[in-house]
């Protein structure tokens, strides 16, 4: 079998180059145990990498493990002598001699002779040992059969030996000529025929050279230009176009300037950005001043980049000053300003200079002084980016609507095509299920604006090189460059305990458990039937949980988040616990700002309201409606991305559903959290010691049980663990006492009815 698929991937890589199925042959590296197979599958992976241009340096440490493997594999020994071959091109180049001049004076003359000899001695010293390799890799293409290489290396063989010759030759003569200055001999004797053996050395280096001309015209790789840099980035279709358009329309009127045509009204050159984190703004930026400087529109490349900190000063005058010196910076080139809204603040007073560094920045673009002479590139989240600009006329009318591009999200495919080429960079390989689970990786974080697309991927690559680094302690060599799915796994260090045994180990609630794990199943199913493509019923799991204060509610969410993740609906399963203060503002236009960044920090998990009811205020100047509102139009718009749970108590709720035709249809699951009995608050009360390790002993259960029933105590589980509390420090205060102290061990795990009597009076006459 492995011969075969051997025989298939030597045919691929004969007719396209490369390897369509890197991670097949990786899969069988990693299993094989052969060593004359290993060192041909190293060497097939090798030269796949070198086929689809990637780096050479892994390729060079898997064809010298494969040659070490077996000493005879013959593509491996052609591999390095072509490799070898390459690096002779430089051999001649340390015969570079300085001119020397019959008109010189006689120190002058002296001190180039000089170094004339030491150069023709140290390459005279050097080049027995590049003989004996070049003669090497002439008998390894023997053996090889490489006729080829080995008449090129019989060449450049016959070519160092006539070269030896003559820098020999040079040797004697500066020897000769160097004795003549300060002798009686005539020094131009020697100076002719210095020049001649340095004319015959010139013309053997231009031979030299012709051995890999052929090579450089289809091997050398010159230098990308901006344009083609963006175009060989992932992704970005749309900015790709727009900015090919826009390199197109500058090189358009370049040349129409070149042939003389009188342009009134050159294109502007300021830009808007926007884009979610990691979509590459920055990287756009840096391109496009390059394209400026390329086509000759601005005369530096050079790209200043600044925030709100360097622009705006603290006191008055500052500001000015400030943002006056980095447009002097960026004169010729770009002023590239990140996250730019930054500078009109919310509610800004007086003493903040924002406004102040947007109106200068505009004065400088506009005047005489430095209009025209550079470009500003604003960068920032596409929302508050548009409302920035909206907010500020001047700031709008110098970034035309054609200029504003929208960088979007990376998917998840050109995601992991990114995590590959990071991964190449560091000389890794990803396997197959690495990229899957990267993918994994990549739903669970991509929740809200916050994602931060390619370096979000960029950490979650590095933060497996650095697991796979710390970890292993004497790796096999293909662990020094794969990246497999245990690397990219995340470890959970805690004994955590699963949300399906922490709902079943609270204590009552028994009908409000069934119904949870009826929801659970029921979205489970649903699940499936999306993967095997079947219709499925719209999910719909926000809910009303109504009872008295201590029923449980908060806790019960907290499960219900968790379970949410567990089955794959929510992607954090993280609780929010707020109130109305959370929501609620104080001015007209704040209260659904801020709403809406407590949702965000709610997405990929539950949103717990308690109390919600009060979200309905008595006023008519109130602005909870305003957050039923944002909360019913964010709650459509995250769909299964938020689960948001109202809580407090019956008839209130109710009131608050009827208050918003667009709130009560979007709950559907209602949960009644009844009040404990006095049996299960002395359970709770049991559990919540126990955690402490304490002990309730016989007599003051009976106590405690006796009390329950015989009076109405409020507060439900807190109240329960409220008296525990009052128990443990009434024993702390009891077992003090000195006289005591010798029985201390003993007594410390038990709460006994002395206790108990006095953590109930202190809580009956609070």
């Amino acid at each position: 079998m492995i011969q075969q698929e051997m025989s298939n991937w030597e045919f691929e890589l004969h007719k396209n180059g490369y390897i369509a199925d890197e991670s097949k042959l990786i899969k069988t590296l990693q299993k094989e145990s052969n060593p004359q197979t290993i060192s041909n599958l190293l060497t097939y992976a090798a030269l796949s990498r070198i086929g689809r241009n990637k780096p050479q340096t892994l390729s060079v440490l898997m064809m010298e493990k494969a040659l070490k493997l077996d000493p005879y594999n013959r593509k491996a020994k052609e591999f390095f002598i072509q490799f070898e071959w390459k690096k002779k091109e430089q051999l001649l180049d340390s015969l570079a001699f300085p001119s020397i001049r019959e008109t010189d004076n006689r120190t002058a003359k002296k001190k180039i002779a000089e170094e004339y000899i030491q150069i023709c001695g140290n390459f005279l010293e050097e080049a027995e040992e590049h003989l004996k390799d070049l003669e090497n890799n002439r008998e390894i293409a023997a053996t090889i059969e490489n006729t080829e290489l080995f008449e090129k290396y019989q060449s450049l063989t016959d070519t160092l030996f006539e070269a030896v010759t003559i820098v020999g030759n040079l040797h004697k003569a500066a020897i000769e000529y160097d004795q003549s200055i300060t002798g009686v001999f005539h020094t131009s004797t020697y100076y002719e025929e210095l020049k001649a053996h340095l004319f015959a050395l010139e013309e053997l280096k231009k031979q030299w050279k012709t051995f890999f001309n052929h090579e450089n015209k289809d091997g050398d790789m010159h230098e990308k230009n901006a344009l083609e840099q963006l175009n060989e980035m992932i992704g970005m279709v749309e900015i790709k176009k727009r900015v090919n358009d826009f390199y197109r329309f500058l090189k358009y009127q370049k040349q129409r300037k070149e042939l003389g045509f009188h342009i009134k009204d050159d294109l502007i050159l300021n830009m808007v950005l926007t884009g979610n984190p990691g979509t590459g703004k920055t990287t756009i930026a840096r391109l496009l001043a390059r394209i400026y400087y390329e086509l000759g529109v601005l005369p530096s490349e050079e790209v200043i980049e600044v925030d709100r900190s360097q622009l705006v000063g603290s006191y008055v005058g500052q500001t000015e000053e400030n943002v006056r010196a980095v447009v002097e910076r960026a004169i010729g080139g770009v002023l590239f300003i990140d996250e730019a809204y930054s500078l009109k603040r919310e509610g800004q007073t007086g003493n903040d200079y924002g406004q102040t560094a947007i109106d200068t920045l505009v004065s400088l673009m506009a005047g005489q002084e430095y209009g025209g002479r550079f470009a500003v590139i604003l960068a920032g989240y596409p929302e508050e980016m548009r409302t920035f600009l909206d907010a500020n006329p001047g700031l709008r009318s110098r970034f035309p609507q054609s200029n504003l591009l929208h960088l979007p999200n990376y998917s998840n495919e050109e995601l992991v095509m990114i995590a590959e080429k990071i991964a190449d960079e560091n000389d890794y390989i990803l396997t197959d299920e690495a990229k899957v689970e990267i993918q994994h990786r990549l739903e669970k974080e991509r929740v809200d604006d916050t994602f931060g697309n390619a370096r979000t991927v960029r950490n979650i690559v590095l933060d497996a090189i650095f697991k796979k680094g710390s970890k292993d302690k004497n790796p096999e060599f293909f662990h020094y460059f794969i990246l497999g799915k245990e690397d990219f796994l995340i470890e959970r260090t805690e004994n955590l305990i699963s949300p399906y045994e922490k709902l079943e180990q609270l204590i009552g609630l028994e009908s409000l458990k069934e119904e949870i794990q009826s929801i659970i199943s029921f979205v489970k199913l649903q699940q499936y039937r999306r993967k095997q493509q079947l219709p499925t019923v719209p999910i719909q799991l926000h809910a009303v949980f109504t009872g008295n204060p201590g029923t449980g509610k908060t806790t019960v969410a907290q499960i219900y988040a968790e379970l949410l993740k567990d089955c794959g609906i929510l992607k954090r399963g993280h609780l929010i616990v707020t109130s109305r203060a959370d929501f609620v503002a104080g001015y007209v236009g704040q209260t659904a700002g801020k709403t809406k960044k407590k949702i965000r920090e709610a997405l990929g998990g539950v949103l717990f309201i308690d109390e919600a009811y009060s979200l309905l205020g008595h006023s008519g100047n109130d602005f909870g409606k305003e957050v039923i509102d944002t909360l019913v139009d964010e709650m459509t718009k995250q769909n299964e991305n938020l689960v948001v749970v109202l809580a407090g108590y019956p008839n209130e709720m109710d009131h608050l559903l009827e208050s918003n035709p667009g709130l009560r249809s979007r709950f559907k699951k209602f949960f009644i959290f009844r009040d404990y009995s006095s049996e299960e608050l002395l359970a709770i009360m049991e559990a919540y010691a126990e955690g402490y390790q304490y002990q309730i002993t016989g007599e003051s259960r009976e106590l405690l049980k006796t009390t329950l029933k015989s009076k109405n105590f409020k507060g439900n589980g807190r109240f329960a663990t409220n008296l525990v509390d009052e128990m443990i420090q009434a024993q702390a205060l009891r077992l003090m006492d000195e006289s005591k102290e010798v029985h201390l061990a003993e007594q410390i795990y038990y709460i006994i009815p002395e206790d108990v009597k006095r953590a109930i009076n202190k809580i009956e006459n609070k």
